[in-house]
């Protein structure tokens, strides 16, 4: 550890409604609202999937936010908010009638969710939400700006991958072909077409809000999966193990991921360095992969403006079990990149000066070539590896753990990022264990290494915050076919 040092990257700031900056989203819409921008919304258009008690319910939470919200009695102040009301923060209206209804047979659900398959039971009810909202889409025109899909309890409850029905409130099976009847058909192929039908229902997992998401996918419509006890918590049944957040904070929460979801800029990232392009790659591991295809690739590209652009790759033999990392070919590494360049091009009108690629593993000789073949002349192309690790741990006196944004730089290629950490503004650390650092490595190309530090603490910030916004796991992207 000889020549190593320690030091801080600054808190990256957030930019709001005129032209003002704040480290906290909160503190930022609280003081100044959202970033003028065309994309903003001018009025929440929401459409409602669910049954007629869930409109009733969703009525009554928009009238509800419409005005203030004291803060929670209990907790820290740091960590609490007053809600001032939905105009108030985004500066536009949200009607309580919903812009569209598609109902769902309440009684239907529960029976079909209480199957005793699993997958079955799962796919089943996710059909209800799925032909209502199609059969919205065939008859009417209007289109809102984002969907609500509001679940009761008892879906949530049994639509998840560990659950399990009670024997005495379980619906009899159909007579399906049984998980690994299935799976042998979704890897073999079968010559009777009923088969190949039947089990398409195991293609899924065993999620219903993540099924609802994939099966939707080809609509276009962006869809928010919402339970009822988090816009009515007095429903919440007595022996529930759920911690239900305050209404202030629903507020505040839900609030910011519809506006997101609808269009909006809440916020974006200030100070981010001009002609700049960081682009993260993101790989998924295909279940019952077909032949040698095992995984689907993405990029995700940040820009100056804060936001997340993401483009679809391709399925290919990306994972190698040998050495358990991901690796594009020559050829499909050089067609991601151009996408992300052209698109970087038509949003600016000229290519990045700098281009720095952030993976999870090395890039390989054709990998980088293919990437390279693509990138402008002019451009300056860095590969940045990015992982979480253990082999690190970093402690200081008294019973606070290092500070979020601390840095130890190895060298000049290498150094060691704690992302997660205590935060003074937050006056907590947000974790039960002694924070881990990330690894940074600069694997291809040359660039400062506290530079990259900044940049990478910020998009890495850029990249939770969007996550927190849309429910996301961080590192978890729309790329393909059975995903979110």
């Amino acid at each position: 550890m000889k020549g190593w040092r320690l030091v801080h990257i600054d808190e990256p700031q957030l930019a709001f409604g005129f032209g003002q900056k704040a480290e906290h989203p909160k503190d930022g819409l609280f003081l100044f609202g959202p970033p003028a921008s065309n994309q903003n919304p001018a009025r929440m258009d929401i459409g409602i999937i669910g049954t007629t008690r869930a409109t009733a319910i969703y009525e009554s939470w928009v009238q509800s936010i419409q005005a203030t919200i004291a803060e929670a009695e209990k907790g820290k102040p740091e960590n609490k908010m007053m809600w001032p009301g939905f105009q108030a923060v985004f500066g536009i209206p949200w009607p309580a009638k919903p812009f569209a209804f598609c109902q769902i047979d309440g009684a239907e659900l529960s029976r079909r969710i209480r199957g005793a398959d699993r997958h079955e039971a799962i796919y089943k009810a996710v059909d209800l939400y799925e032909e209502a909202l199609r059969r919205y889409m065939r008859e009417e025109e209007a289109r809102p700006q984002l969907w609500y899909a509001i679940v009761p309890e008892e879906v949530f409850r049994y639509g998840r991958p560990q659950s399990s029905v009670p024997r005495d409130i379980r619906e009899p099976a159909k007579g399906g072909l049984g998980k690994r009847v299935a799976q042998r058909i979704l890897r073999e192929g079968s010559l009777f077409p009923e088969e190949v039908e039947a089990a398409a229902i195991y293609e899924y997992e065993l999620n219903f809000h993540n099924q609802l998401k994939a099966r939707l996918l080809d609509t276009k419509q962006v869809i928010q999966v919402v339970r009822e006890t988090t816009l009515a918590p007095l429903l919440a049944e007595e022996d529930s193990r759920r911690s239900l957040q305050d209404p202030a904070s629903v507020a505040w929460n839900l609030t910011t991921t519809s506006f997101y979801k609808s269009g909006g800029r809440p916020w974006r990232i200030a100070d981010v360095r001009e002609d700049v392009c960081y682009v993260g790659l993101v790989y998924k591991l295909i279940e019952n992969a077909k032949g040698r295809d095992n995984a689907c690739c993405g990029a995700q590209m940040f820009l100056a403006s804060g936001d997340g652009v993401v483009f679809k790759g391709a399925v290919g033999p990306w994972y190698s079990q040998a050495n358990d990392q991901y690796q594009l070919s020559k050829a499909k590494a050089a067609e991601l990149m151009d996408m992300v360049v052209k698109a970087y091009k038509e949003m600016h009108g000229n290519p990045p000066a700098e281009l720095f690629i952030h993976g999870q593993a090395a890039f390989g000789d054709d990998e980088w070539s293919g990437f390279a073949s693509t990138v402008p002349e002019g451009t300056k192309l860095v590969g940045v590896r990015i992982k979480r690790q253990t082999e690190i741990k970093l402690f200081r006196f008294g019973d606070r753990p290092v500070l979020r944004g601390t840095a130890m730089i190895a060298g000049t290629r290498k150094a060691y990022l704690w992302s997660a950490g205590f935060t003074p503004r937050l006056n907590t650390y947000p974790g039960r264990e002694v924070p881990n650092p990330l690894t940074v490595d600069i694997v291809r190309g040359e660039a400062d290494i506290e530079r990259v530090l900044a940049d990478s603490s910020g998009a890495n910030q850029a990249k939770l915050q969007q996550c927190r916004i849309l429910g996301w796991t961080p590192g978890d992207t729309a790329v393909c076919g059975l995903s979110r």
